[in-house]
């Protein structure tokens, strides 16, 4: 008798044991027990360091954009961290106007899937729909390339691949909302990127 009460008081034990460490790793699943941290300023200045990791990135485009391919954006949003950290510019800032200019990569104006450039270089007519790239991580190092040709005098660190970096008026842009009337001619420009940027913010800190 005494050995099965203790039996039970063993098995009672493990029960409460494993529902106590239970309850440790499911902090956030519950939305009431979310941590909410406190939303980042959004960034303004191109040179600098961006905040989202990878991971986040990745899911906040494949939330505004379900249907993409999920593989392909987790590479692509790897590739805006690396390229950008190579030349510190500020890979969130990159990865915004990306969204911006793709329409979160859903397309639908002067470039296509196919010419890997993710930010509209060259874009001016349907003559003249863009400059090509061999490959998405090329892409996206043109595009960290003409940001800080605008951004910054400093030299590049990588190769050069922007063929039309030799044409920017270097360090005439150092904000987002710089780049309207240079990098696009729409005059809310920075406004829409910072949009995007507040929406990602939300998106990844306040969830």
């Amino acid at each position: 008798m005494v050995m099965r009460y203790l039996g039970v008081l063993w098995l009672l034990f493990l029960f409460f044991s494993c529902a106590t460490s239970g309850a440790g790793s499911g902090v956030g699943e519950n939305p009431a027990e979310r941590i909410h941290l406190p939303i980042p300023r959004i960034p303004e200045r191109i040179m600098g360091k961006g905040l989202v990791p990878s991971g986040d990135l990745a899911s906040f485009l494949l939330s505004a954009n379900p249907q993409g391919d999920a593989d392909f954006v987790k590479t692509l949003t790897g590739y805006y961290i690396q390229e950008a950290d190579l030349e510190g510019v500020n890979h969130d800032i990159a990865f915004a106007q990306m969204c911006l200019e793709t329409g979160f990569l859903k397309y639908g104006n002067l470039a296509t899937p196919d010419m890997n450039n993710f930010c509209g270089l060259g874009s001016i007519s349907e003559a003249e729909p863009g400059e090509r790239f061999p490959n998405p991580q090329i892409g996206v190092r043109a595009q960290i390339q003409h940001l800080k040709g605008y951004a910054s005098a400093d030299p590049l660190v990588q190769d050069l691949v922007d063929p039309r970096f030799k044409w920017i008026p270097r360090g005439s842009a150092g904000t987002i909302h710089d780049l309207a009337g240079k990098w696009a001619t729409d005059p809310d420009y920075g406004d829409k990127i910072a949009g995007i940027l507040r929406r990602l913010y939300a998106f990844a800190f306040d969830r």
